[in-house]
């Protein structure tokens, strides 16, 4: 009884938690640095690089930023954006997480779009605010709370993030630094008194297999239906293996894991 309460719980609670991996620091061991981060519209679409910070006199002292180079060529919406459905988590927007804050390094000042996706691909338009300070590290704050009661965003969850580092027409190459990506206060939410964390597992809605993504054994491994029973365990998975849920029926469940021996949890769709 105790457990389908718990799940229940979950089930309901999963619509609303924040659920992100967040902050995207780009550190190895955080979040970011390992991403697939897709660059569009910007001509031949140089990478995201992961590299050295090459300011930390001022207010960012991280050891590794990401660093985008705007070319010339590129339409002024240029960007680039997380793997959808894999690398930011599941999360539905409220206002516990409708503020995102970036930390950016310009040597020109210009705007930064930051536009949230969700499971559909559905999306309102990028909120784009421009930097105030140039050749120096300076936090920037984007407010989503308008978005909140969207049709869009009331009855799914935000699963992939798009940065739009240099939203402006160029007449010269650039390169931008951006770092320390947080949504809401960038920590992990609590069920019934007990640290809730998401699992990195995808793709996720899936058919047939979800693939380890963590950097973290995943231990002790159970799927439970919404009336919380245990449909299937699965001792250990290993980062980077799969395992197959094709014999599971269409529906929501919940996966939960040991990792490093807190417990983890995160909503799975099956089609």
């Amino acid at each position: 009884m105790k457990v389908s309460l718990l799940i229940a719980s979950l089930f309901i609670s999963s619509f609303y938690i924040n659920a992100q991996n967040t902050p995207i620091n780009f550190e190895a061991g955080g979040f970011g640095a390992n991403w697939t981060w897709t660059v569009f519209e910007n001509g031949t679409n140089p990478p995201l690089e992961i590299v050295a910070n090459p300011d930390m006199s001022g207010m960012n002292t991280s050891t590794t930023v990401a660093k985008f180079t705007a070319l010339q060529a590129g339409a002024p919406y240029a960007g680039c954006e997380s793997k959808q459905g894999v690398d930011l988590g599941n999360y539905r927007l409220s206002n516990a997480n409708s503020i995102i804050t970036i930390m950016v390094w310009k040597n020109v000042i210009s705007n930064v779009g930051i536009k949230l996706v969700t499971t559909s691909l559905g999306a309102l338009p990028e909120i784009k605010k421009p930097n105030t300070l140039i050749n120096q590290w300076e936090k920037i704050t984007f407010d989503f709370s308008g978005y909140i009661n969207n049709a869009i965003y009331a009855v799914e969850d935000v699963n992939q993030i798009v940065v739009f580092p240099d939203f402006v027409s160029r007449n010269a190459d650039r390169v931008i630094f951006f770092d320390n990506i947080t949504i809401g206060d960038g920590t992990t939410s609590t069920i019934n008194g007990t640290t809730s964390h998401t699992l990195h597992l995808g793709p996720n809605p899936t058919k047939d297999i979800l693939c380890n993504h963590s950097e973290y054994i995943l231990e002790q491994v159970k799927i439970h239906d919404f009336t919380g029973r245990e449909v299937l365990t699965i001792a250990q998975v290993p980062v980077g293996e799969t395992m197959d849920v094709s014999t599971l029926p269409e529906g929501i469940y919940i996966v939960n894991s040991l990792v490093g021996g807190k417990k983890k949890y995160t909503r799975l769709v099956k089609y």
